[in-house]
């Protein structure tokens, strides 16, 4: 080979080394996380969300009509927490024991027959020691009578969305017309936390004594993990052991149901399960305050041509933990509301997605009214659009 030849084939072999180099130089693209399903729980149902965003990161059976045992309670215990904020009821609001309330089969706080005990005392005898005895005992303090009670549950079941719920009595035990899902428990414990901060530290009270006997809550992970504060277990023959936590760690909470497990150590262990599955794998952060403006809407026919529009409550978004700055916020806002405008209705809305998956998306609504505009602003919005829509 000649010395032209040789350094033709140097000089290829270089070029060929920098195609090479410049090949591994190049940015790798960035792959979305794996997450791994999750758990496979021994349960009849369950569900895991995340409480400010609202997000569901886990369920199986989540529809499905169950019976909730003294879940029950939970509702009852709402209830009882919208009656206080209205001042229809006092803590130290006394209430005498009836029989029926006495007489009451299951779990019980040990209330005598006539007996005058507090509203706050009975509460706890609920909340800790699931006393059903208490629950009757509160449903006649405010509904005169414990089948009105349940009315006033479903209405309040029916008001959250509830939609696969029906309540009969105020405790959990069994009959064929009481049933709920893992989903509607969910939304209502979720309810209860967000509206009564004040009284949801009670369900982490780990035991109470009444009448010189003490009682333990029975929801183990309040002894075994030190971030769960809530909420409610369950039992009887149908509807198995069943559970629902909540766990607040840095700042995240998460809330998981489980129905039908076989044992409490089940109950208590697939709760753990779904917690430290949700914390390890996603984390929540803020989006957006509510009530700031965002955007602005066209109004037609109006007395102001605009209105602010916005979230009418703090957004926050789910995702997996770490990817952040992978987020995509993407907004539409109507441009053909016509006056009249009130505040708070929909005008639009705003989508947080993740690899091209929607983690949360809500509606943008008017941050202020918009009156109708007089007749010749009505006038001439009408031939604005008329042209607008013919293009």
């Amino acid at each position: 080979m000649n010395v032209k030849a040789l350094l033709i084939h140097a000089r290829w072999h270089v070029f060929l080394s920098l195609v090479l180099l410049a090949g591994w130089c190049l940015p790798l693209r960035a792959e979305p996380p794996l997450i791994p399903a999750p758990p496979d729980l021994p349960a009849k149902a369950y569900l895991l969300q995340d409480f400010l965003s609202g997000r569901v990161l886990a369920e199986r059976n989540a529809d499905e009509r169950l019976e909730p045992a003294s879940l029950t309670k939970v509702m009852t215990a709402y209830i009882l927490f919208r009656e206080l904020s209205k001042g229809h009821v006092k803590l130290e609001d006394m209430v005498t024991v009836s029989e029926k309330a006495w007489r009451t089969e299951g779990s019980r706080m040990f209330a005598q027959v006539g007996a005058q005990i507090s509203v706050e005392n009975l509460l706890k005898g609920m909340i800790v020691q699931s006393g059903n005895d208490a629950s009757v005992a509160l449903a006649e303090h405010v509904a005169g009578d414990e089948s009105v009670f349940a009315q006033m549950m479903n209405q309040n079941a029916e008001r959250l969305g509830m939609t696969n719920t029906h309540f009969k009595n105020s405790m959990g035990l069994p009959d064929p017309d009481h049933y709920t899902t893992a989903r509607d428990l969910a939304t209502l414990t979720r309810a209860m936390i967000k509206e009564f901060p004040q009284y949801y530290g009670w369900h982490a009270i780990k035991e109470f004594v009444f009448n010189d006997i003490k009682q333990v809550n029975r929801n183990r992970l309040l002894w075994r993990d030190p971030t769960v504060d809530g909420v409610k277990t369950g039992h009887t023959e149908g509807a198995g052991y069943c559970l629902i936590t909540s766990a607040l760690r840095d700042g995240d909470r998460l809330i998981s149901v489980v129905l039908g497990t076989k044992s409490d150590t089940e109950r208590a262990n697939a709760n753990q399960a779904l917690l430290n599955y949700g914390f390890r794998f996603f984390e929540t952060k803020p989006i957006q305050k509510g009530n700031e403006e965002l955007a602005k809407a066209r109004i037609w026919k109006g007395e102001q041509t605009e209105v602010p529009v916005g979230v009418d409550e703090d957004l926050y978004a789910t995702f997996p933990r770490g990817q952040f700055q992978n987020l995509k916020t993407a907004m539409e806002v109507d441009a053909n509301a016509l006056a009249p405008v009130k505040k708070g209705d929909k005008l639009g809305s705003i989508q947080v997605t993740f690899s091209n998956e929607t983690v949360v998306q809500r509606d943008l609504v008017a941050l202020q009214e918009v009156a109708e505009g007089g007749i010749f602003r009505r006038a001439l919005d009408h031939i604005l659009l008329w042209l607008k829509r013919r293009g």
